[in-house]
């Protein structure tokens, strides 16, 4: 099928061996060779569609954004324009990490503008956590090992995501490699821009508080991806997760399966609200993550298991001497009677083999008599 990209299109479906659209006459083929199949999503600035490449012979697929800003008024759309030209010029020099997808082309048609990327085939971890259920504690260090080195090589050059959550981490098939799509929010952290308040951008449950005012940070970035392991791991809105009157995270108690006190630690300071308290670079957290245990026990099965040691223990009454007596006789009883002398035995024949066992059982049971009446007086 391909797609018409034109917005007011009625019928935009068309079949595959046509090159302008049956319904409004509009071309089908951007730059005569990207052919959008079908629309996939829509933001505030534009629309996306997959599409392929019918410039090369295996026709690989690849991904078509239009811009096309749904805000209203002048100020909306200059603020649109400059993000999508943003998205471009950073996408350009950031498509060079394998695991962010790389520009193939960026024009203008038609008074329209578009860019056009590499598609990258695997489902989001939105939609990984729909049909797998909630993450555990090794594959959020998988996750966090996987892409704080995406976040060190944007925050080298001076970019700021601004937008990571779930449905913008893709778990690439071909190598089960995650990959941070949509730059679509990104934002140059120069200097001047970092000590202006600007537009509060992203989607509001993984926004920093700094971010929502406006300055967004490399530790927002950060905050987002902390937040976003909450999500994985308790299949909850971070909202739900966090208490404002106590300005405290309680998502433990949500998990599905336990977690290492260590990685709570790390994602705690991830999260915290005031940034000067929170990691401040990709690789303080990597640094934290690599002292982690290979085998980390979790906090719930240690807290399980562990007691403290002002709660007093259930006393066992003592046994009387009595008591004592009886049971070590019944034992002198059963060993003597379990120690009789081998036929073949090679050593020298005992005249009393018996009395000799009897007196060295006899010491031993004193001994252990003492030793039981000895802890028993503490």
């Amino acid at each position: 099928m391909s797609y018409c990209l034109n917005p007011h299109c009625p019928k935009p479906e068309n079949a595959n061996d046509v090159k302008f659209c049956l319904t409004c006459g509009s071309k089908l083929l951007l730059k005569e060779r990207y052919r959008a199949i079908k629309p996939i999503g829509q933001g505030g600035f534009g629309r996306t569609f997959l599409a392929v490449d019918e410039d090369k012979p295996s026709k690989p697929r690849c991904v078509i954004k239009q811009f096309y800003p749904q805000a209203q008024g002048t100020n909306n759309v200059q603020k649109a324009v400059e993000l999508f030209n943003q998205e471009a010029v950073q996408l350009d020099e950031l498509g060079q990490h394998p695991q962010i997808p790389s520009l193939l082309a960026y024009f203008t048609q038609e008074d329209r503008q578009y860019l056009v990327q590499e598609f990258i085939d695997g489902r989001n971890l939105a939609q990984e956590l729909v049909e797998q259920g909630a993450f555990n504690e090794v594959q959020i260090r998988q996750l966090l090992n996987d892409l704080l080195p995406v976040l060190q090589f944007c925050h080298a050059r001076q970019v700021i995501h601004r937008d990571i959550k779930p449905e913008n981490i893709i778990l690439r098939s071909s190598d089960r490699k995650l990959v941070l799509v949509d730059f679509g929010a990104s934002k140059s952290a120069t200097s001047t821009a970092l000590n202006r308040t600007g537009t509060s951008i992203g989607s509001p449950e993984y926004v920093a508080p700094e971010q929502i005012r406006g300055r967004a940070i490399f530790a927002s970035d950060i905050y987002s991806l902390g937040a976003t392991c909450v999500r994985l791991l308790t299949e909850r809105s971070p909202f739900d997760s966090y208490d404002v009157n106590s300005d405290t995270w309680n998502w433990q108690q949500y998990l599905k399966t336990p977690v290492s006190h260590e990685l709570s630690l790390i994602l705690n300071k991830m999260l915290a609200s005031i940034p000067v308290k929170r990691y401040q670079t990709a690789d303080e957290v990597l640094n934290d993550l690599q002292k982690l245990p290979l085998n980390a026990t979790p906090a719930t099965s240690v807290k399980a298991v562990t007691i403290s040691p002002s709660t007093p223990q259930p006393a066992i009454p003592p046994k009387s001497n009595s008591q004592i007596d009886k049971e070590l006789e019944e034992m002198k009883t059963l060993f003597l009677g379990g120690n009789k002398p081998q036929k073949n035995s090679v050593n020298p024949p005992n005249p009393n083999p018996q009395s000799t066992t009897k007196s060295i059982i006899d010491d031993e049971l004193e001994e252990l008599k003492n030793k039981y009446l000895g802890q028993n007086n503490i």
